[in-house]
């Protein structure tokens, strides 16, 4: 057996092991085999994390920086990610199993969200207040939080950590990145860029473990003021719960069940590319995969035949080379759990197009391109989560039924709509309940762009100039201007 690779944690700017010894494997989904060791954080080193962010954030050099100071860091920081891209796009393809010229692209790309963040730093104003009152000058300032506690998921964690640790730090916050025990070792590698940035100890903290004691203790510690979540609902429950303990502020990115919706109008071959990209790049594994299209029923067939003449084309396989279409998903658990709901969803009335089983031939966690033609959209797998390459389809007849089926879901993260009809794109965009829709597009995103959803899909935004105020709180002053002393409240006896 391989020697596995050797990962630790950064707290205060040190890299440590877990205080106990403890530790778990990480494994390369495309072969199934362990690749590497990664620490098990105890609820010691969770705290000792938190208070190098503390003493960071109130003592260290950190907390007399200039907004500007701070904003050259995070684009150092951005031009490191660029420098990096490769071999962290290697490292985060062999332990997730995403596609390298994805992951590569992707490290490339998201430099800029550090670049978009850093000119942002400097940028966070308050205002003069026309008050009411005679004599009196009053203006607000935003502050910072103190500690924020940043938990994201495997499957985008480059992206999600950038928007969480870009706006924190832009504000003049301190974070403690926890990262998923999935696939933990391209943000532990990622952490080596932070000194070199510039970024002063203690101010970037990466920790990894489980939910409990790991996660529990850090989004409940009583020096934790913020904590953004990338996840699932199960999860966010527990935070939400564990919150309760410092009254930290809250954010929630919870994935969805997307619709695309595709009218009789629409141009068919860019909706059929765009649906592709929608639901089997990534394997499927994206918050905001279109795994609900919705058909109109004069061009259903149509659609579905071109559809699944791509799906049945794909070349799945090895992630690491360039002639791979589609990879492998990350865990036994997610294969397990999208083979349950195909079998469930034929059980009731489904037809399998195309795909809904394991490929032969290949080791590792694979699973063919799917498409599940629904008799309904009632049936369970169409508002079933199952983060893989499986979209259900579902037929309408009218615009309004559209909307309703689109809307009939626990979730709102995201949306598509194609269409060549722009006074229905408008109608139809602001109708569906989506924190998120594209129009005669899918799946892009933008450092300018602010993204996040609705209902179960969570609250609360990032991304986008917003994203640093949230980071942030307005203080009030106010100040007398009047060179005449104040009056007395109560008069002499």
């Amino acid at each position: 057996m391989a020697e596995l690779t050797q990962f630790k944690m950064l707290i205060d700017g040190k890299w440590v092991g877990a205080s106990d010894g403890g530790s778990f494997t990480s494994f390369n989904p495309a072969t199934g085999q362990d690749w590497a060791e990664i620490p098990e954080a105890t609820a010691e080193d969770v705290n000792a994390a938190v208070e190098a962010a503390d003493r960071a954030f109130n003592e260290g050099p950190w907390a007399t920086m200039t907004p500007t100071q701070r904003g050259h860091c995070l684009r150092r920081l951005g031009d490191l990610l660029a420098e990096n891209s490769e071999a962290l796009g290697a490292m985060e393809t062999r332990d997730t199993g995403k596609m390298l010229k994805e992951t590569r692209w992707q490290a490339t790309y998201i430099a800029e969200f550090f670049q978009f963040f850093a000119g942002a730093a400097d940028k966070i104003m308050g205002k003069t207040l026309p008050i009411d009152k005679p004599d009196l000058f009053v203006f607000t300032h935003r502050e910072p939080l103190g500690v924020i506690a940043a938990v994201v998921p495997w499957n985008s964690q480059l992206f999600l950590s950038a928007v969480k640790i870009g706006p924190a730090l832009a504000a003049g916050n301190t974070i403690v990145l926890k990262t998923s025990e999935h696939a933990a070792a391209p943000i532990l590698e990622f952490g080596k860029l932070i000194a070199k940035a510039g970024i002063p100890d203690g101010v970037v903290n990466i920790i990894s473990g489980h939910g409990d004691p790991c996660g529990k203790v850090l989004t409940s510690h009583k020096k934790v003021a913020r904590v953004s979540f990338t996840g699932g609902p199960i999860s966010a429950r527990h935070v939400i719960q564990n919150t309760a303990e410092n009254f930290a502020e809250v954010s929630l990115e919870l994935g969805g069940k997307s619709p695309f919706i595709v009218f009789d109008d629409a141009d068919i071959e860019s909706a059929v590319n765009g649906s592709v990209g929608g639901i089997f790049a990534a394997t499927g594994q994206s918050c905001v995969a279109g795994s609900r299209l919705l058909l109109h029923e004069d061009i259903a067939d149509e659609f579905i035949d071109k559809l699944t003449a791509v799906a049945k084309s794909v070349k799945i396989g090895d992630p690491m080379l360039d002639e791979t279409e589609m990879g492998p998903l990350c865990t036994q658990a997610q294969q397990d759990h999208i083979k349950r709901e195909v079998a469930h969803a034929v059980s009731e009335g489904a037809t399998i197009r195309a795909g809904g089983k394991v490929p032969e031939g290949l080791d590792g966690i694979f699973f063919e391109p799917t498409i599940v033609d629904c008799p309904s959209h009632d049936l369970r797998i169409v508002d079933t989560e199952l983060f893989g390459p499986v979209v259900s389809v579902v037929r309408f007849k009218t615009e309004e039924e559209a909307v309703r089926l689109a809307n009939d879901t626990e979730h709102g993260l995201a949306a598509g709509i194609f269409t060549r009809d722009s006074a229905r794109s408008l109608r139809v965009s602001k109708a569906v309940k989506a924190g998120i829709v594209w129009v005669n597009t899918y799946r892009v995103i933008s450092p300018v762009a602010e993204f996040g959803g609705m209902k179960n899909s969570g609250y609360g935004r990032e991304s986008g100039y917003q994203a640093v105020y949230d980071y942030t709180r307005p203080k009030t002053v106010w100040m007398n201007t009047s060179s005449d002393p104040l009056p007395s409240q109560f008069t002499p006896r």
